[in-house]
C-alpha cells in the first residue's frame, strides 16, 4: 500500500486507487463479501434501534467547535450568571480541543484558525488560566504572529467590545432600522438566509447600544502592538464591491450621530417585537445557539430583566444544548437535529431489511408525523400566497422549515407501513406541495427560502464569516427531485426543471458540490440516486461520468474520504481525505444507484465498511463530514457514521427500496410486475394542485 504526501500542508493521505475496472471480482476474498455485509448490517441495526428515545425520534451529538463554548461562558460573563461548575466543565472541554501548536481548529485535522484561537484564549481566561501558563503563552503567540485581535472577524471583536477588549467604533455599523426596509429594498433582512437574518436583527440592536461591561482583565498579550491595536488599513478603490461598502459602511458610522433618538428607539423596538415574535415555544430561537445569545443580550440591553419570561425560557433552552461528558467535560451544541436524524434513521433501518412495520419504526414515523409544521413562517414573505406544510432539522423551529428536511422526512414516511396511511398521504401531500411551491425561478431548490440570491449581503464589511445568503444547491435540489419521484411525479415539469439544473451543475470532472456535506462526495452520492430514481438509466453520460469520478478518488483501502479544505482548495482536495464511514456510504449509495454492484469499486467499498465496524455494530468517525458553512463553519453530526453506512450495505445486500415496494405490491394485486407508483390519498392530486 502506498501513500501520497500533499506538498502543501504536509498531510498523509491514502493515494489514489487505479481507475477500477466493472468486471465483478471473482476471489475468495470477495466471495465473501455479501455474508460480512450482512453482518455488519445487522450488528449496526441492532446498534441503532437500541439508541432510539422512548418518544420515537433519534439524535447524535452534533460537534461544531469551541467559539459556541466560549461565547457561552462570554455570554453568562455579559449578564452576571456565570457559575464555578459551569466555567471549569466549559474550559475542560476548550483545554482537550487545544492543538499542538497552541491553537484550536474549526475541525478535526484542520489547521488553526486564528478567531476561534481568540476566542478560545479569552474563555481559559474567563476560567483562570494565566497568560503566562505554557498552553497559553503558546496561544498568545500565535495570535500575535497573525495579527493580533485587529486581524479577526467582526463576530469575535463584537464579543471582545461587550467588554472594551476592542472599541465599537472600530466596529462595521449595523443600523437597527434595516427592519424597517421593505422587501423589495437592496439589504432588507429577507435578502439574508434565515441563519443570518436571526442574529443580524438582535446584533442590530446591540451595535446601537455599544454597551461595554466592566473587563475582568487586559488582553494586552493578543495585540501586535498595545499602543496601536487597531493599525489603519487603507480602504480598497471606489470601483470595487469592497470600496463601495466600506464607505457605505463610514456613511452609516455618521449617521448613527444624526439619527434623532426617538426614531432609533422606535426601530429597536420594532426589532424587539421580530425577535419575540420568533421565539419558538421552548424558549429557543430557530433551533440554533447563535441567535439565541444575541437575542437575549439584544433584549437585556432593552431593559428585559433575566427573569422576565422571554429571558427564562430563552436562557433554559441554550442549557439544552449542553452535552456533559463522562469526563465532566461540557460541550454546547450549535444546533440540535433530531428531525434530520430520525428521517435518516427510518431510512437506513427500512433499506437494511427492518420490515416496515415494525414498532420501532411506526413509533419513528408517529413522532415525525407529529412534528410537522403546518403554519406559515418567515418563508411566506416570498410565497404569501402557498398554503405550510413540510419539517425543520430541530425540535422546535416552526418558522422555518426546510426543503431538505422535508424532501428526505417524506422518503422516510413512505417507507414505512403506518397503521393510519391517510394521516401520511395528507402530511406527504402538504409537503410535496409546499416544496413544489419553494422551488426557485432557475428551477432549483435552496434549504430554507425562494431565491435567496442577492449579491449584496454577503459584500457587508459586517458578513466576513461564512454564508448570508441560501441559494440552490445540488444536494437539497437532488433530494427534492427523489422525493418527487418517490410520489410519481418524475415526469412533471416542475421535476424535469430540477433535472435539468443538475446536468447543467455537474463539474467537469463527472462530480457534483456538496453544500450541507463535505462535499463533493456528499454532492454526488446525494445526486445520482436522484438522478436514477427519476428515470435516468445508469448508461445516461452524466451518471457514467459520476461513477468514473467516484472510481478514480477511491482510497487504497477502499474507502472514501474528503477534506474540508476542498471547499478551498479545490484542486488540492476535490475527493481526497482519509476515508470515513459517511462518505464511504455517499458513494457506495451513488455506485449502487448507478447499476453498479458487482464492480470492484463497490466490493472494495463495503468491505471497507465491514471491516472497519466495531463489535457493537458501530464506526469511529472523527473528522468532519458536515457543513454549516463552506470552509467557515463544519459540523461532525455523530450518527452520521451510522447512518449511511447502514444505508448502503442495506442497498447493496437488498437493492433499491422503492423498486423493492413496487414489487412487493405487484406480488399483492396478482399483477406479477411493478407498475409507476402513484401515492394513494390527497399527495398526488395536491401537487397537481398547487
Amino acid at each position: 500500500m502506498t501513500a501520497t504526501t500533499d506538498g502543501s500542508t504536509g498531510a498523509t493521505l491514502p493515494s489514489r486507487a487505479a481507475a477500477a475496472s466493472h468486471a465483478t471480482l471473482t476471489t475468495p476474498e470477495a466471495a465473501g463479501v455479501p455474508e460480512a455485509a450482512a453482518r455488519a448490517a445487522r450488528r449496526a441495526t441492532d446498534h441503532l434501534l437500541s439508541k432510539q428515545d422512548a418518544e420515537g425520534w433519534w439524535k447524535g451529538d452534533l460537534e461544531t467547535n469551541v467559539t459556541m463554548d466560549a461565547e457561552d461562558l462570554l455570554l453568562r460573563q455579559f449578564l452576571g450568571i456565570q457559575d464555578e461548575k459551569t466555567t471549569q466543565a466549559a474550559a475542560k472541554f476548550i483545554r482537550g480541543e487545544q492543538r499542538e501548536d497552541g491553537t484550536w481548529a474549526t475541525f478535526y485535522g484542520g489547521p488553526g484558525e486564528l478567531s476561534t484561537t481568540i476566542e478560545a484564549y479569552v474563555a481559559l481566561r474567563l476560567a483562570g488560566d494565566t497568560p503566562e501558563a505554557p498552553h497559553m503563552a503558546k496561544a498568545s503567540a500565535w495570535i500575535r504572529e497573525r495579527g493580533g485581535i485587529a486581524a479577526s472577524r467582526v463576530f469575535t471583536r463584537t464579543w471582545l467590545a461587550l467588554f472594551g477588549w476592542w472599541k465599537w467604533e472600530d466596529l462595521p455599523e449595523m443600523p437597527p432600522e434595516l427592519i424597517w426596509f421593505p422587501k423589495w429594498m437592496p439589504l432588507n433582512i429577507y435578502d439574508f438566509g434565515c441563519w443570518a437574518r436571526q442574529t443580524i436583527v438582535p446584533l442590530t440592536i446591540v451595535s446601537a447600544k455599544r454597551p461595554v461591561r466592566p473587563a475582568p482583565f487586559a488582553l494586552d498579550e493578543l495585540h501586535t502592538d498595545p499602543a496601536d491595536p487597531n493599525p489603519a488599513k487603507p480602504i480598497a478603490p471606489l470601483v470595487s464591491w469592497d470600496g463601495a461598502f466600506q464607505r457605505l459602511d463610514k456613511g452609516l458610522q455618521q449617521l448613527r450621530k444624526v439619527v434623532p433618538r426617538r426614531v432609533r428607539k422606535a426601530a429597536m423596538n420594532a426589532a424587539a417585537r421580530w425577535i419575540i415574535e420568533r421565539q419558538e415555544n421552548d424558549g429557543c430561537w430557530g433551533g440554533i445557539q447563535p441567535p439565541a445569545v444575541y437575542s437575549i443580550i439584544a433584549l437585556h440591553l432593552l431593559g428585559y430583566d433575566l427573569e422576565h419570561p422571554v429571558l427564562r425560557e430563552g436562557l433554559a433552552s441554550l442549557d439544552r444544548f449542553a452535552v456533559w461528558r463522562e469526563d465532566g467535560a461540557r460541550m454546547i451544541e450549535a444546533c440540535q437535529s433530531p428531525v434530520w436524524d430520525t428521517c435518516l434513521a427510518t431510512i437506513a433501518l427500512v433499506d437494511a431489511g427492518l420490515p416496515a412495520d415494525h414498532p420501532q419504526l411506526v413509533k419513528a414515523a408517529d413522532w415525525l408525523l407529529g412534528e410537522e409544521i403546518v403554519r406559515p413562517g418567515d418563508w411566506a414573505v416570498r410565497r404569501p400566497q402557498l398554503p405550510p406544510g413540510g419539517w425543520a432539522f430541530e425540535f422546535h423551529n416552526d418558522n422555518y422549515p426546510d426543503i431538505d428536511d422535508t424532501a428526505e422526512v417524506s422518503l422516510a414516511l413512505r417507507r414505512v407501513r403506518h397503521h393510519d396511511p391517510e394521516r401520511v398521504d395528507r402530511s406527504i401531500g402538504r409537503a410535496v406541495r409546499w416544496n413544489l411551491g419553494m422551488q426557485s425561478r432557475d428551477g432549483a431548490w435552496g434549504a430554507f427560502d425562494v431565491d435567496n440570491t442577492s449579491p449584496f449581503p454577503n459584500r457587508l464589511p459586517f458578513c466576513d464569516f461564512g454564508e448570508v445568503i441560501d441559494p440552490p444547491s445540488a444536494d437539497v435540489t437532488a433530494h427534492v427531485v427523489e422525493m418527487l419521484a418517490a410520489e410519481g411525479l418524475a415526469d412533471d415539469p416542475r421535476t424535469r426543471r430540477g433535472i435539468a439544473w443538475l446536468l447543467a451543475e455537474q463539474e467537469e470532472n463527472g462530480a457534483w458540490f456538496g453544500r450541507w456535506g463535505v462535499n463533493y462526495i456528499y454532492g454526488t452520492g446525494s445526486v445520482v440516486p436522484a438522478l436514477t430514481a427519476a428515470g435516468l438509466p445508469g448508461s445516461h453520460p452524466a451518471i457514467r461520468r459520476a461513477v468514473a469520478w467516484l472510481e478514480s478518488v477511491q482510497n487504497d483501502d477502499g474507502g472514501w474520504g474528503e477534506d474540508l479544505r476542498s471547499y478551498k482548495h479545490v484542486r488540492e482536495w476535490c475527493g481526497r481525505g482519509a476515508s470515513t464511514p459517511s462518505q464511504t456510504g455517499w458513494a457506495l449509495m451513488a455506485l449502487l444507484a448507478a447499476g453498479e454492484k458487482g464492480s470492484e469499486a463497490v466490493e472494495r467499498g463495503v468491505k471497507w465498511l465491514a471491516d472497519n465496524q466495531r463489535e457493537d455494530g458501530t464506526w469511529d468517525e472523527p473528522y468532519f463530514t458536515g457543513t454549516g458553512f463552506p470552509w467557515d463553519f463544519s459540523i461532525n453530526y455523530h450518527l452520521y457514521r451510522q447512518v449511511f453506512p447502514l444505508t448502503a450495505l442495506g442497498r447493496y445486500l437488498h437493492g433499491d427500496p422503492f423498486e423493492r415496494q413496487l414489487l412487493a405490491k405487484a406480488a399483492r394485486s396478482g399483477t406479477g410486475r411493478p407498475e409507476q407508483a402513484e401515492p394513494a390519498g390527497s399527495s398526488l392530486s395536491e401537487a397537481k394542485g398547487s
